[in-house]
């Protein structure tokens, strides 16, 4: 049941992961914060959720700005105990409805067939579960190793081992919700369109994750416009939430020196929070 449960905390980190275009010209995925009377510097940094090993970048500049911050923030907070039990049970259906009452016999029948042999999984762990659970987690077989790693995962256990504190910047509700608000119909045919080959995304994933190691923000934000996301899924999903999270960056920030590290998508465009932040008047500085 515990691995089960790390698989959904898994899915849905890894469907967060989103990309936009902006105005700025600097390639960079760290950015430091200051100005406004700040006391300390803090750092923003975009993540891309999972990487193949030989992909993963980490420059002196990312070591050195996470050791100088003495907070960690992530999108969400990756050190409660208890957060993945309150993903799991947000991704419970409460419809009355099972996974197998959305398809019709015969996807159903490759469905089946497509999780034990891609996932090594039964499809009876997923019959509770909301049909995006099962979606989200299929986007991490986009990639082109059967190991991808974690950046969060990784800058965690490094702010554990420096003893900083872990905190987030909205709640496991705030983030389920924005699954509960994608069409139920849309996100049958995507999985549909993926057991029936029309929905392979591996030579996407490979182009995000030439951009990302190239530090490429403006090539991110092109493949995003080129992959067919809704401007209402750009706006659910990036604009809206950078919104909100600006209020309490800077509360942070006021306080202490802080590591954000969030998904690169985040960072860039009009609304992302590098011009946010500059419009609240922050001094924003790439670095490398």
């Amino acid at each position: 049941m515990k691995t089960f449960l790390r698989n959904i905390l898994t899915l849905i980190i890894t469907f967060i992961v989103s990309f936009t275009a902006g105005a700025q010209n600097t390639k960079s995925l760290l950015w430091a914060v200051s100005g406004k009377g700040m006391k300390e510097k803090s750092y923003l940094f975009g993540t891309i959720h999972l990487i193949c090993p030989q992909d993963y970048i980490w420059t002196d500049a990312m070591k050195q700005s996470l050791l100088r911050s003495k907070e960690v923030c992530f999108e969400m907070d990756m050190d409660d105990p208890n957060i993945m039990m309150q993903i799991a049970a947000g991704m419970i259906d409460q419809s009355g409805k099972k996974l197998k009452d959305y398809f019709s016999p015969a996807d159903y029948e490759k469905l089946e067939k497509y999780v034990k042999d891609s996932l090594g999984m039964n499809i009876e762990l997923f019959q509770q579960m909301k049909p995006v659970a099962l979606q989200t987690l299929f986007s991490t077989q986009s990639s082109d190793c059967s190991n991808p790693i974690s950046y969060e995962n990784n800058i965690m256990e490094a702010a554990k081992t420096e003893h900083k504190e872990i905190t987030g910047l909205e709640t496991v509700s705030e983030q389920l919700d924005l699954f509960d608000n994608l069409p139920v119909d849309s996100v049958i045919k995507d999985i549909v369109d993926l057991l029936n080959g029309k929905n392979t995304d591996k030579g996407d994933f490979k182009k995000l994750t030439t951009a990302y190691k190239n530090q490429d923000l403006p090539a991110l934000g092109k493949l995003i416009k080129e992959s067919g996301a809704s401007d209402k899924d750009i706006d659910g999903f990036l604009d809206v939430r950078n919104e909100k999270w600006i209020p309490r960056m800077i509360e942070k920030m006021d306080k202490t020196s802080v590591f954000f590290a969030v998904g690169a998508g985040h960072l860039y465009g009009e609304n992302g929070l590098i011009s946010l932040l500059k419009k609240e008047g922050y001094t924003v500085t790439p670095l490398k």
